[in-house]
């Protein structure tokens, strides 16, 4: 066994067996409170899906500034997924920003990326042109994603909790302390949950971008028969048409596979 992880052992049953000498006999506070709660929670969570519900609720507790909340996971081969959120509207805003391939979720998720990155004013956004004034037209007034430190370990999993308010400037300095704790608890949890094999990826975060992936793949080839376009060409209108109607791009995609027939008649 590891140092690390003997430390680890160690220090979770002293906190389990030892719940006077770990307050120092003092009353906690709200927010000591909610992450005693946390850790306890944390400490009895077996699987990866266990850990980010606890983590993305609990933040939608003790943050101050968050109106929703989202987990995004960077599997190995440079893949955003959402497992987790507390609202869909988080899922769609963060595809959002895997699909523009810019935003403080994608570049806090990426294993080189910042510690947190944050937009104060979406709309007004310029390190994120596009995704910015896209996702303030859906209600997101600003955001702050901070980084999870990925585990040493294949698979190198990294992501980063997302915490959007629907105010522009509506995180503080005093919410992105409390990010950062909580961004530590999920780290140090997910990579000491024995479960977190490369099946219950694909079982929990793969699956549905593996179908998106595939469906985008089939509208793509739809729009080069009819039109006689290339597959660059082809996934250019689609995410064109995409904006011009504010519908997903997959949603686009599969409507145009379930109905193409239909539109030939």
């Amino acid at each position: 066994m590891r140092t690390e992880e003997q430390d680890w052992n160690r220090d979770k049953a002293r906190f389990v067996a030892d719940p006077v000498s770990r307050d120092h006999g003092a009353p906690l506070g709200p927010l000591a409170q909610q992450f005693a709660t946390l850790t306890y929670s944390l400490l009895d969570a077996s699987t990866v899906g266990q850990v980010l519900e606890q983590v993305v609720h609990t933040a939608a507790r003790v943050v101050p500034g968050a109106d929703i909340v989202s987990i995004t996971l960077r599997s190995p081969d440079g893949r955003f997924h959402t497992p987790v959120w507390t609202d869909r509207l988080a899922d769609e805003l963060d595809q959002l920003q895997y699909e523009y391939g810019e935003g403080p979720c994608v570049d806090a998720a990426r294993e080189d990326g910042p510690a947190s990155a944050v937009s104060d004013d979406l709309a007004a956004s310029e390190a994120w042109p596009r995704f910015g004034p896209a996702a303030a037209t859906r209600g997101a007034g600003s955001l702050l994603s901070t980084a999870l430190v990925p585990d040493a370990r294949p698979p190198r999993l990294s992501g980063a909790i997302n915490i959007y308010s629907r105010r522009p400037h509506g995180l503080d300095a005093a919410d992105q302390t409390t990010a950062l704790l909580l961004a530590t608890h999920a780290s140090l949890a997910l990579q000491h949950v024995q479960t977190v094999t490369r099946a219950e990826l694909e079982a929990e975060q793969l699956t549905r971008a593996i179908d998106s992936r595939d469906v985008i793949g089939q509208a793509k080839g739809i729009l080069m028969a009819r039109r006689g376009i290339s597959a660059d060409e082809a996934f250019d209108l689609l995410r064109r048409t995409s904006q011009e109607l504010n519908v997903k791009l997959v949603k686009l995609a599969e409507t145009l596979a379930e109905h193409h027939t239909d539109l030939e008649k």
